[in-house]
């Protein structure tokens, strides 16, 4: 314990602000300047909370390069999400903080354009929204959530988009239907849309891109699949695009949505599924084992009861 208080005291990443949106989103800003001064739409950080602890990918959510911060909104999906969802507080620090990483997204010129965000993909989207809307572009919005209670950021949305679809499963807000329910409304009430941002899981953004196929609307997707070192070392985020093998760290992480292979994609995430399951309950045991007091989150059931609001919204690395 002395020595994680040692490292977090010599850290320079501090966390400046925090909010929940439900037991399982949160959202964490971190000042570093030089990386907020930096930073561009779809880019990506890594991030380590401890010493020892392991590497994992998050998409810039947003910047303030006024405040000098980052923000970072995060799902609490396995060990180290649910970890520092109870250990990061407005005040602690993150142990490494290494970006801005991965290709930013270029804001074409398109002049009517689909911004699509399903669960957690509706925080990193929102720069670019907001990058087309001040390129002068008409925006049209499209949010899909499980429910009412997991609606984040509709405000902020509201603010760049021309037009905002907000879709919920069970019909709690907005139109009841799932993402592509609202891709078909704003398909059918625009004849004119030049190109189409999808983010979210990769069962979503493949629904999405068959959603554009038949309209043949440029649309492009952000595939965050497991990364060690963020470098295109390491081979673990290749993906397969068309007839080529990229590696979303260093080609990515945006890409063609109609040429990348989802289902290739999908078995990769699954791979590590019990190694990931056996890692969160022996971190899960041991916090139980310690009655640390610091493990105790007042939103949030038992570490390892902690469930993703639904199975489709599984998004690794944020």
């Amino acid at each position: 314990m002395a020595a994680h208080m040692k490292a977090n005291a010599m850290s320079q990443f501090e966390i400046v602000a925090r909010e929940d949106f439900s037991e399982v989103t949160y959202l964490l800003e971190v000042r570093h300047p030089m990386m907020a001064k930096a930073a561009k739409p779809g880019q990506f950080v890594i991030v380590m909370l401890h010493e020892h602890g392991e590497r994992i990918p998050l998409t810039i959510a947003d910047y303030s390069r006024e405040r000098g911060t980052i923000t970072l909104v995060i799902q609490a999906v396995g060990k180290t999400t649910k970890q520092m969802q109870q250990e990061c507080r407005v005040g602690t620090s993150l142990y490494g903080l290494v970006g801005p990483m991965g290709i930013p997204s270029p804001v074409s010129h398109a002049k009517k354009v689909l911004c699509v965000g399903g669960g957690l993909g509706v925080a990193p989207v929102f720069p670019q929204a907001r990058g087309f809307k001040e390129a002068g572009a008409y925006v049209i919005g499209v949010l899909g959530f499980r429910s009412k209670d997991l609606v984040f950021w509709e405000d902020k949305f509201r603010g760049v988009c021309d037009e905002l679809i907000l879709c919920t499963n069970d019909g709690s807000a907005g139109m009841r239907g799932m993402i592509t329910d609202g891709i078909a409304v704003a398909l059918q009430g625009h004849a004119d849309i030049d190109e189409c941002v999808a983010i979210g899981p990769p069962v979503m953004m493949k629904a999405a891109a068959e959603a554009t196929r038949a309209r043949k609307i440029k649309t492009m997707v952000s595939v965050n699949p497991i990364m060690v070192d963020g470098t295109g070392m390491c081979g673990g985020c290749r993906v397969k695009v068309g007839d080529k093998v990229k590696f979303a760290c260093v080609d990515g992480p945006d890409f063609d949505g109609h040429l990348v292979d989802f289902d290739e994609l999908m078995t990769r995430l699954r791979r590590f599924s019990e190694v990931e399951k056996e890692a969160e309950k022996k971190w899960a045991d041991s916090c139980r084992m310690s009655g640390n007091p610091a493990t105790d989150f007042k939103r949030a059931p038992q570490a390892d009861s902690l469930e993703l609001p639904d199975p489709s919204e599984e998004a690794l690395g944020g």
